[in-house]
């Protein structure tokens, strides 16, 4: 019986670039929790270790101490690829139970390994590499139904449904909603059972949640400003800030630690983001430490209805979807008044300004104004100002932070060159 779990990262982790620059696949969000905690729930009698590339592997031991990364114990393991939404099935799909060596496939890629003796002392040699089927070459296969996301539009896709299931799994460990001494009287609470308050919440008067369409999950320490309204599914993380006169639609996820203003409909936002004023943020997904100056209007759907594409390792992917917005990378930032068209996607660290509409692409590393010719963000500036933004909320950058943004420098230099941008 594998009691040992790992999840892991393949070789197609780079169609969900440039959100996974900074984190393995397994630490994107869908829903209320990452896909990582979404296996952790899945298999809780389990013991995990994680997998990365090997860049990223340094940072990941600081931020889960005591937890195995690159590394496996014992004499047989069950492997899950990290780009797995885990659902209340999956673990009867997927069983740790399993006796034989058995490797389960979805459209030819792998979704689990069940892997032992000789079969796992050829995995452990080349740990460090990112896995692929023919890595488990020789053990017998599977056809397997289950949720595998391939680019950032389907975790948005997910998104109002994987907040359904997460606040009934949540909840029900919670089983009732924290002290509301906080809420004033003038707040309206449509379909109240639906909804989850946490300890230490501040709303004001004025404030609707709407739960009649879904629930909504309000996290610890979360300040609602006066007349906001939130319709369910949604999550708004712990100690985040909804400014006043905000509008949240369906399937949006924030926080934690985000401040958020304007209007944002079916979208993703990871911890430590901002997008506090007015403007418009449309089935979009935007990484950790981003902010979107006052105005930003992202556009997710096209003049003509027809599909959107996006532009994945350099070539065009039609997505089949009318709804697409804006794929923004952690540490970026926009000016006031920013415009991006459908399927724009805005590399890390880059710094968008000027009027009319960027690139659908833009470079990581980039600074420049729209419909100007863009340039190399500086790392050391770019180090520099993620210093001073973190500082703001008394996090420090560490070394391992510091050796991280300068090796995805490195990596992301061809991108730049290939576009024409001094390096």
């Amino acid at each position: 019986m594998a009691n040992f779990v790992c999840i892991f990262e393949d070789v197609h982790y780079s169609q969900l670039l440039p959100l996974v620059y900074f984190r393995p696949v397994y630490n994107l969000r869908c829903g209320i929790l990452s896909l990582k905690e979404k296996l952790f729930s899945a298999y809780p009698k389990a013991e995990f270790s994680i997998h990365c590339r090997t860049y990223l592997a340094d940072y990941m031991k600081v931020k889960n101490p005591g937890v195995r990364v690159n590394e496996i114990s014992g004499d047989e393991c069950l492997f899950i690829n990290g780009r797995v939404i885990a659902d209340e099935e999956f673990s009867k799909k997927i069983p740790l139970n399993e006796k034989n060596d058995i490797v389960y496939v979805y459209k030819n890629q792998v979704v689990a390994a069940r892997v032992s003796g000789k079969n796992l002392a050829k995995l452990k040699k080349h740990i460090g590499s990112l896995l692929s089927l023919s890595d488990f070459d020789g053990i017998s296969q599977k056809d397997v139904n289950v949720d595998l996301i391939s680019y950032s539009w389907d975790l948005i896709q997910n998104n109002r449904r994987q907040l359904v299931k997460d606040f009934a799994l949540l909840v029900g460990a919670k089983k009732k909603s924290g002290k509301k001494e906080k809420i004033d009287k003038g707040v309206y609470l449509l379909n109240e059972k639906n909804i989850f308050i946490d300890d230490g919440v501040t709303m004001k008067p004025g404030t609707v949640l709407d739960a009649e369409g879904g629930p909504i999950f309000i996290g610890k320490n979360v300040q609602i400003f006066p007349h906001a309204t939130i319709i369910g599914p949604a999550y708004i993380g712990e100690h985040s800030l909804v400014k006043t006169g905000a509008q949240i639609y369906s399937g949006t996820t924030i926080g934690p630690i985000c401040k958020v203003g304007g209007e944002i409909e079916s979208s993703i936002i990871h911890g430590y983001s901002n997008k506090q004023h007015h403007g418009f943020l449309g089935h979009s997904y935007v990484g950790a430490w981003a902010n979107l100056g006052a105005g930003t209007t992202v556009s997710d759907l096209k003049n003509n209805y027809h599909s959107v594409k996006v532009t994945v390792g350099g070539e065009q992917v039609d997505t089949g979807l009318q709804f697409v917005g804006l794929t923004l990378g952690d540490h970026a930032k926009t000016a006031i008044n920013s415009m991006f068209n459908t399927g724009t996607v805005v590399g890390v660290s880059s710094n968008i300004f000027g009027d009319g509409f960027p690139p659908k692409y833009v470079p990581s590393f980039s600074w420049g104004a729209a419909g100007e010719t863009f340039t190399t963000y500086n790392i050391d500036r770019a180090i520099d100002v993620a210093r001073r933004v973190m500082l703001r909320r008394n996090i420090v950058l560490t070394q391992s932070e510091d050796k991280l943004f300068r090796k995805i420098f490195d990596l992301t230099g061809e991108e730049r060159r290939l576009r024409g941008m001094p390096l």
